[in-house]
């Protein structure tokens, strides 16, 4: 097992990373407060690992909530059933919320817990690569409204991440890819000795290496723990964390939650971001094709659909939490291994990006 901190004065605390630690009693109970425990998990992840965690906890009051899987069921409304659950079994303020599952789980389970009585303890035990390495570490919560991704929330810190890397076992292909996208990205943004790595070990992360995947979530995790420990509410740097998503979650919107996959969403809005750094000559045209082979060879989109239009994207990304005071603002790359955020933005280039960044109508969309 190895362990990272997350440093955030009294609101640090510890990611756990490591094989089948979701046996490990002892290191789960160190983090509860008292013997009440609540489990938020979904019908995906519920057959797998529900029951061995319940005995697990034999000796404690442990109640669950299994929510139906996807992104277009992380809403206010099925965030209802979580706080349904914690009244009914009468869950007093040292309660301890657990989120077993993927993002979705993990971004819900943190915004009830931040919700109820004003705040309770919880802990992340993601069961995607995709949370393991972005959504369960930094605190960021919530939900989605019908106009934008993730525009309902709080930032809410768990007490601890518990990445049991034996639960990516039975992680669909797809999924798995999702979650390279999020790793790509940090390679990006501030570790290019990363991104050389991740060219050469691909394969081994696609076929699930065991070795390579427990490298890639520590490093991943070490560069977001290192920006959050700097800005933890994004007053400023922590947004560079966002490379491709204000792209991405236009696409996610607009193509319907759960159609595109977060990851895929953001692979192509990475691939924006980059093309319109190249065109703002931050990067080479040969950067730029490193980034889109990479993310072809992990089986990622790397075109928008064909069906969005500019119009679309303008009109969607201006909901976006990075718009402040009615300018967009952009993650883009300074080179290589180094985003800027920036609000000056040429308009010219921007439509010149969406043309170029568009699908053909021929192009089978993710997942088909």
């Amino acid at each position: 097992m190895q362990t990272l901190n997350v440093d955030l004065a009294d609101r640090s605390y510890p990611i756990y990373i490591g094989e089948q630690l979701l046996q490990s009693h002892e290191l789960l109970v160190r983090h509860l407060r008292s013997r009440q425990v609540f489990v938020v998990t979904n019908d995906t992840i519920a057959p797998l690992y529900l029951q061995p965690l319940i005995e697990l906890l034999d000796g404690h009051q442990v109640d669950s909530v299994v929510l139906p899987d996807g992104e277009e069921y992380k809403t206010l409304e099925t965030l209802n059933r979580l706080f349904d659950g914690l009244l009914e079994a009468r869950h007093n303020r040292t309660t301890t919320v657990l989120a077993l599952g993927g993002g979705v789980v993990g971004d819900m389970a943190g915004f009830g817990a931040a919700c109820y009585q004003r705040g309770v303890d919880f802990i992340q035990l993601p069961t995607t690569l995709l949370a393991m390495v972005d959504s369960s570490v930094g605190g960021k919560t919530g939900v989605n409204h019908r106009l934008g991704k993730n525009m309902i929330g709080a930032f809410y810190q768990p007490r601890a991440v518990i990445a049991d890397m034996s639960t990516l076992e039975t992680l669909p292909a797809r999924e798995l890819s999702a979650g390279l996208a999020e790793v790509i990205k940090y390679g990006l943004i501030a570790d290019e000795e990363f991104f050389e790595w991740l060219e050469s070990n691909i394969p081994d992360l696609l076929a699930k290496d065991p070795k390579a995947l427990a490298y890639a979530v520590k490093r991943s995790c070490e560069n977001k723990a290192r920006v959050v420990a700097q800005d933890e509410r994004e007053g400023g740097l922590r947004a560079i964390l966002n490379l491709g998503h204000t792209f991405g979650h236009a696409i996610e919107t607009a193509q319907g939650y759960g159609v595109w996959l977060h990851g895929e969403a953001v692979a192509a809005g990475m691939v924006m971001a980059a093309d319109l750094s190249h065109r703002r000559g931050a990067i080479s045209a040969g950067e730029l094709d490193r980034l889109v082979a990479l993310l072809e060879r992990a089986h990622l989109p790397v075109k928008a659909p064909a069906t969005m239009t500019p119009d679309d994207f303008i009109r969607l990304m201006g909901v976006d939490k990075k718009v402040l005071d009615g300018r967009l603002r952009l993650v883009l790359l300074e080179k290589m291994g180094k985003a800027l955020i920036t609000d000056d933005i040429e308009p010219d280039l921007l439509q010149e990006t969406f043309a170029a960044c568009r699908a053909d109508e021929r192009d089978a969309p993710p997942g088909a």
